[in-house]
This record gives structure tokens, C-alpha cells and sequence, in this order.
């Protein structure tokens, strides 16, 4: 059963790493961000054979916090727990984010994500090469 999952689990990183893109937005300074984006890593473990680690963890805004724009070096898969706002994904038009929603993010993709007046707060998956940093600011 365990080799099950974790063949379940690297099939969702190479299906999540084909995932469709969406347009940038510009964010604020990024002390402010680091204000006001907080994660939770709940859970770490490595994909066979090992170059890839996914984390699973909660992002949370303050109400009409900027999480400012960033990439991963793998692919992000979330779900909308609470609250509302808007993902911007280059290449894309925004997305609007509400509770029950999901979303994903290709690798690389440059990606942000404002907050609604009563904050969010997300449940997300990241996929990342154990050798390259896991975010990577973008102004």
C-alpha cells in the first residue's frame, strides 16, 4: 500500500508539472510580504528516487495581505480552506479564490496571490528538487 501512495504521489508531481499558467501581478516591498504571508509545513518526505521532497503545509493571509511574487523550482497544488482572494499566474488571467476552490502551479512559473478583506488561508502541496532553494522572490 505505502509503494502505491508513493507512486500516486510521484505521478501527481509529473501531472502537476504540466500544469497550466496564469497571469503576474505586481506586489509590495518585500518586509511587507514576509508580514504578511505565514506557512505552516505540516508533513515533508522524499519521492523516489529521491530528487524531489514534497512539503505539505498551510498559507495563510492577513485580510488584504500581498504574498508578493515568487516561484518554486516544482510544481504547487492548493485548496482554498478559508477565505477569499485572487492568484495571479503569469501567463494567465487572475484566478479567483474561495473556499473549496484548487488551484496548481507549473514549475518556474511566476505567481502571487492577494488576499480578500477576511484573509485566505490554503492548503498546498509543493513539489521540489531537493537541491534547489524552495522560493524564489521575483519582483
Amino acid at each position: 500500500m505505502q509503494a502505491t501512495i508513493k507512486a500516486s504521489i510521484a505521478g501527481l508531481a509529473v501531472a502537476m508539472a504540466f500544469a497550466g499558467a496564469g497571469q503576474a501581478q505586481p506586489a509590495g516591498s518585500a518586509a511587507v510580504q514576509a508580514q504578511a504571508l505565514q506557512r505552516s509545513i505540516l508533513q515533508t518526505f522524499d519521492v523516489p528516487p529521491g530528487d524531489y521532497r514534497i512539503l505539505v503545509g498551510t498559507s495563510e493571509l492577513r485580510p488584504n495581505g500581498d504574498g508578493g511574487r515568487q516561484t518554486h523550482p516544482g510544481p504547487e497544488a492548493g485548496y482554498v480552506l478559508q477565505g477569499s482572494g485572487t492568484m495571479s499566474i503569469e501567463g494567465g488571467p487572475p484566478l479567483q479564490l474561495k473556499a473549496g476552490q484548487s488551484y496548481k502551479i507549473a514549475p518556474g512559473v511566476v505567481h502571487g496571490v492577494k488576499s480578500g478583506p477576511e484573509g485566505v488561508k490554503l492548503l498546498v502541496v509543493w513539489a521540489v528538487e531537493k537541491s534547489k532553494p524552495f522560493q524564489t522572490p521575483v519582483k
